[in-house]
């Protein structure tokens, strides 16, 4: 049953049975697409749809309208199923959700994916003002330029849970970033698009380093205080290098005076006699003086 006679069924219940009625209703299905949800034109990528294990199939829907559907192998074992896109083109790019069925009832929708596909245009060029290199809490601002006129740019952090921001332009579009954090530290991109899921190549990667103290509140009264970030060279790594180097030598000089004082500790202790014993650690040999006999009359 579809999720939207589903909510009519509910509220029909609701109606003749009253506030006391209960209707179920299926948790939500999460979507993920690997490994990116930005596809090279020409390549294939997997569509994820996880549910629950007494989840009997699975149906994907693109741009509103049902595209796959499956049931999951084995069944009542397996809480996901996947759909696989095995070219990615202008036309398989767009918006997916999907659903999952146990017994007559149908789940809520996903939250939306948006399936991007890249390579479509020229490759546009990134430069950034004010950088690469920034302090802790002053702006940049990014430029993304591409030779062929468009409507819309996308900037990308690269990792896993960056969102890629959008601006507006025909040619050039202006990022401004900040105040920054050591969050915004890491590799950018940009791509330009004349639509929401068709992007050009990307462009080439500028990296941002932010320097700077960090002046974070901790956590936890075992966290540590405002630290110093430095991205440009190695003198972190050098400083903890120091540390453990420290470290061991104060181990090591506590090892070696705990050994000295037990040897001093055992010599004492073999020259130190004990009260009523010989130079060899025997009883001293005594000559006892017998007393003479009674004298025979």
């Amino acid at each position: 049953m579809p999720p939207t006679q589903v909510a009519l069924l509910c509220l029909g219940e609701s109606l003749v049975e009253g506030p006391q009625a209960r209707c179920e209703v299926l948790s939500r299905p999460v979507i993920q697409a690997r490994p990116s949800f930005m596809v090279p034109k020409g390549q294939s990528v997997t569509l994820w749809c996880w549910g629950t294990r007494e989840a009997e199939e699975y149906r994907l829907h693109f741009e509103g309208g049902v595209a796959a559907l499956k049931r999951p192998k084995p069944p009542g074992l397996v809480d996901k199923v996947k759909f696989l896109i095995p070219t990615m083109t202008s036309s398989t790019a767009g918006q997916y959700h999907c659903f999952y069925r146990r017994g007559e009832l149908w789940s809520e929708p996903s939250s939306h994916l948006d399936l991007v596909v890249t390579g479509m245009y020229d490759t546009p060029t990134l430069s950034v003002q004010s950088g690469p290199e920034v302090a802790l809490g002053d702006s940049v601002t990014f430029f993304c330029h591409l030779a062929t006129a468009t409507s819309t740019f996308f900037l990308l952090k690269e990792g896993r849970s960056s969102r890629p921001q959008r601006s507006h332009g025909s040619t050039q579009a202006e990022f401004p970033v900040g105040p920054v954090t050591v969050a915004h530290q890491g590799t950018y991109r940009c791509f330009g698009s004349y639509n929401n899921h068709a992007w050009s190549f990307p462009s080439n990667p500028v990296m941002l380093l932010v320097t700077g103290e960090d002046t974070q509140t901790p956590l936890s009264s075992g966290s540590r205080g405002p630290r110093k970030v430095i991205t440009g060279g190695g003198h972190s790594q050098m400083g903890l290098a120091f540390l453990v180097l420290v470290a061991l030598a104060w181990l090591l000089a506590e090892d070696w005076l705990g050994r000295r004082r037990a040897a001093r500790w055992e010599g004492r202790r073999r020259r130190t006699r004990a009260p009523g014993r010989g130079a060899e650690g025997q009883c001293p040999q005594v000559a006892l003086k017998l007393a003479p006999g009674p004298q025979a009359m």
